[in-house]
């Protein structure tokens, strides 16, 4: 269908006193690639790219194709005003990007017509494919069935990053097989590839990247009893790095682990304390796991 599948990471931006660690930004990536990883995908929710000026989202895709140059990097953008976003994609795309994951505008809560006309226009002006970013929770709009089939037309559109809730939803856009249907939600992962889905972009893969591409492995080779395994043994990894805002318990998990600092943009918080220790335990765990 297009290169979109495997298990992509929606990679973090850490921070060093407020500051972006470019350092540890370009070790994490290259980590995450050598782990396993079919791609990168930068300045999306987990990246914090809303608390980034746009000089400072560009510094971080431009470290990251440099950290990993064999790596296919996808680069989140989003916003309410069209014009912008139009120019924006041709300042991204300038870069030997894989694509792009772009949202619905948030807050004005647009018809599905607004959205259709929406994403035709960042298609128009676009020469990488585009992933659709389908997640009412942030944006304050679903797309329909409908509207995702008549986006889906155009050729640039290529895939669809899947946080909608809704089963009924996901399994129709697998089936339709217009686009790759990647899971957002990570403990949706099993069901989603298990049903024909292409893969995921997921925050929670920063950890053990290694076992969420083994169950995405055995789930297409049919070792469902090992898939199954995996996800009983990851599934821990979801509850505690969720618990609280993403990603502010993500981050303590990579400063636990030495990748980089817990530090994250106000008005994010850092992870509680409590958290932190639960966290600790879910890690423990996950590293004794063969």
């Amino acid at each position: 269908m297009n290169g979109f599948s495997g298990i992509w990471v929606a990679l973090a931006t850490p921070f060093q006193q407020g500051e972006i660690d470019f350092a540890a930004l370009g070790s994490l990536a290259a980590r995450l690639y050598k782990d396993g990883a079919a791609g990168l995908v930068v300045c999306g929710s987990t990246g914090e790219a809303s608390a980034l000026s746009n000089s400072e989202q560009l510094a971080v895709l431009d470290a990251v194709l440099v950290a990993v140059p064999q790596c296919p990097v996808v680069m989140g953008i989003g916003g309410s005003n069209q014009q912008a976003l139009v120019e924006r994609l041709r300042e991204i795309q300038a870069r030997p990007v894989a694509g792009v994951l772009v949202p619905p505008p948030y807050y004005i809560r647009p018809s599905q017509e607004g959205i259709v006309a929406f994403f035709m226009a960042l298609a128009q002006a676009a020469t990488v494919p585009l992933i659709l970013y389908n997640i009412p929770y942030r944006t304050g709009v679903a797309m329909s069935l409908a509207t995702i089939r008549a986006i889906a037309e155009h050729p640039r559109i290529a895939a669809i990053k899947d946080c909608g809730g809704d089963p009924a939803l996901t399994l129709q856009l697998i089936t339709d097989r217009r686009l790759a249907v990647l899971a957002g939600e990570d403990g949706q992962i099993f069901s989603t590839l298990c049903l024909g889905g292409a893969g995921a972009i997921a925050a929670a893969a920063h950890i053990r990247t290694d076992l969420f591409v083994r169950m995405a492995r055995a789930i297409a080779e049919s070792r469902l009893d090992e898939a199954r395994r995996l996800m009983f043994a990851l599934s821990p990894l979801f509850a505690t790095l969720f618990a609280e805002p993403n990603p502010g318990p993500l981050k303590a998990a990579l400063e636990m682990m030495n990748l980089c600092s817990g530090d994250v943009r106000a008005p994010m918080q850092p992870a509680s304390a409590a958290l932190k220790r639960e966290i600790a335990q879910v890690l423990d765990r996950l590293n004794a796991f063969s």
